[in-house]
């Protein structure tokens, strides 16, 4: 844990410098996100908070995922990664925001969805985006953990590469 509170500091110091405010929106990693940002100290000057959105109903009602992109794309997409990291930024007036959803297991995947298969999304200001598919290999437990280390590492590669929002 001591190494990756360094990477909960680092996005802590890079959000609070710039004066940004962080948003988070899950479904496979239940809340490990938010979890770990608000692991550090003074994190509530710069995180907004987050929506756990396991339920599609949730995703549509809260975050404005259109129904029309789960019943193309399903809850495990791409586009539905985006939308939500989009809605959170809405609903909590951040200025950017992280998403991830994805399929934990053990069970609940399929051949073209398996089990381990996350999407990650990140959403700025002025229409900046990026979002990158994973593929996780281990138990729930494993898989969620590395979710939440994947879209922390997303998050510090926005704010230092693309200049944040």
């Amino acid at each position: 844990m001591v190494h990756q509170l360094r990477l909960e500091r680092k996005i802590g110091r890079l959000l609070a410098s710039r004066g940004l405010k962080l948003a988070v929106a899950e479904s496979c990693t239940g809340g490990l996100v938010g979890h770990r940002i608000t692991s550090v100290a003074g994190s509530s000057g710069y995180f907004t908070g987050g929506i756990i959105a396991y339920s599609n109903e949730l995703k549509v009602c809260c975050l404005g995922v259109k129904t029309s992109v789960l019943s193309k794309h399903g809850a495990v997409s791409r586009e539905v990664a985006l939308q939500m990291a989009d809605g959170a930024r809405k609903l909590t007036a951040a200025d950017l925001a992280v998403a991830v959803t994805g399929i934990a297991g053990p069970g609940g995947g399929s051949p073209g969805k398996p089990v381990g298969l996350v999407y990650i999304a990140v959403a700025g200001g002025g229409g900046k985006k990026q979002v990158q598919r994973f593929m996780f290999k281990g138990s729930r437990a494993e898989i969620k953990n590395a979710g939440s280390q994947a879209a922390l590492k997303m998050l510090v590669h926005f704010l230092e590469k693309k200049g944040g929002c």
